[in-house]
């Protein structure tokens, strides 16, 4: 690691002025560390043709400076949370350092923002760059900037979400009047932004088929944790949170008290007390991206059991084509997204009856079904891999990039 105006930071010096495509400085509300999922995917790929900056929300320390003038930004320069089964890397991490400034400290961090940010393009030698958003909370980093183009790639509503700040409304209202394009990570979400920008592209998130497709091979190790659960087991992995109907989990676990109903992913935002604790429900933690395919190996059928409310309205689920790369059954509550785009392929039920009744069906299916499911999984993974959706962003960046400063 090294801060922001150490020596090693002039390693790109020479490169600024000649690189052949603008550097994107990525601004996020995620930790590139935490889950592997879409700003890691796309911005890995981009970075095997560009410089890429991923810029992340502060670490508070009680030794660093305070907002906004005595913090620091750490870089990381290693590929940080890179899947072994992988070869994306150069992604340069970047995260603010400084003490926490308590209630009322938003001001502060947001000038703090702007400063590291304009030091960064300064000692780095950035010569040409995109600013790519995944949170409008980032927005006054722009500050005094020049990018050659701004990107909304919208994941989720986040306006939606549980402890969602009361001001991100407004900052996206003016990061979409900024934005050369925006990107929607889902159909319903591509409709809703479609009424705030003219220019909308809608791309929901895609998957590594082989990388998933490695649950379908025999030789793949079963985790010793899920290999101690009795058969049959149904699964999810993702982030647990105010997404996750726990009713419906709770009911359908003692609709079919001889099922293991298996979760595996990190608990965020929700209490530990507010989770179901049956005997056939199992809690594995959070588990790396690398060894995704190993747990829904262990798996006979894959889940999605989604809460229908504000937070769901608009997600457009990755897992679904994850699972479906392992060629697992997969049964699903009627998130819109998933009806719309995969309701031929995935099993949806709206309530605990129907949920273990699909399930059942699903555990009994004939290898003539099976087969005829894979072929129809195959025609929908071949459109929605990663590397097509990176190459898509790819062209209309550069078009976004060519046109004249101010137009949009």
């Amino acid at each position: 690691m090294t801060e922001l105006g150490d020596t090693n930071a002039q390693v790109h010096a020479s490169i600024g002025a000649t690189e052949p495509l603008p550097t994107i400085i990525c601004l996020s509300h995620l930790r590139w560390d935490f889950v592997w999922q879409r700003p890691q995917q796309l911005l890995s790929r981009f970075a095997r043709t560009r410089r890429v900056y991923f810029i992340e929300e502060p670490i508070f320390e009680a030794s660093a400076g305070h907002a906004p003038v005595s913090a620091s930004l750490r870089l990381n320069r290693e590929p940080v949370g890179v899947p072994l089964s992988t070869n994306l890397t150069g992604v340069v991490t970047a995260q603010p350092i400084c003490r926490d400034p308590g209630v009322g400290g938003g001001p502060l961090l947001d000038e703090m923002y702007a400063r590291l940010l304009k030091e960064l393009v300064a000692s780095e030698n950035i010569g040409r760059y995109v600013l790519w958003f995944y949170t409008p909370m980032l927005l006054p980093a722009i500050g005094d900037l020049c990018p050659e183009a701004v990107v909304y790639d919208a994941m989720d509503e986040l306006s939606l979400f549980r402890f969602a700040p009361p001001e991100l409304v407004s900052r996206e209202r003016e990061l979409l009047a900024r934005a050369s394009v925006v990107f929607a990570g889902g159909r319903s979400l591509g409709e809703a932004k479609s009424r705030l920008h003219p220019r909308v592209v809608t791309l929901p998130s895609g998957v590594e088929i082989e990388h998933f497709r490695k649950a379908f091979d025999p030789a793949t190790a079963i985790p010793v944790d899920l290999e101690a659960i009795s058969v049959p087991r149904v699964g999810y992995f993702g982030v647990i949170d105010e997404r996750m109907d726990l009713e419906l989990l709770r009911q359908v676990s003692d609709l079919r008290p001889e099922v293991s109903w298996v979760m595996i992913g990190p608990v965020l935002k929700i209490e530990e007390s507010d989770l179901p604790r049956k005997a056939n429900i199992h809690y594995l933690g959070s588990k790396k991206y690398a060894e995704l395919p190993n747990y829904v190996r262990g798996l006979d059928v894959c889940m999605m059991p989604f809460a229908l409310n504000d937070a769901t309205r608009f997600i457009s689920p990755t897992k679904t084509l994850e699972y479906m790369a392992a060629h697992r059954m997969i049964v699903s509550t009627p998130v819109i997204d998933v009806v719309k785009s995969y309701g031929d392929v995935v099993s949806i039920g709206a309530t605990a009856a129907e949920f273990a009744s699909l399930v059942d069906q699903a555990l009994v299916e004939s290898e003539p079904d099976r087969l005829a499911r894979i072929v129809r999984e195959q025609v929908v993974l071949e459109r929605n891999t990663w590397d097509a959706i990176a190459r898509t962003m790819d062209d209309e960046l550069r078009l976004a990039c060519l046109e004249p400063a101010g137009v949009r």
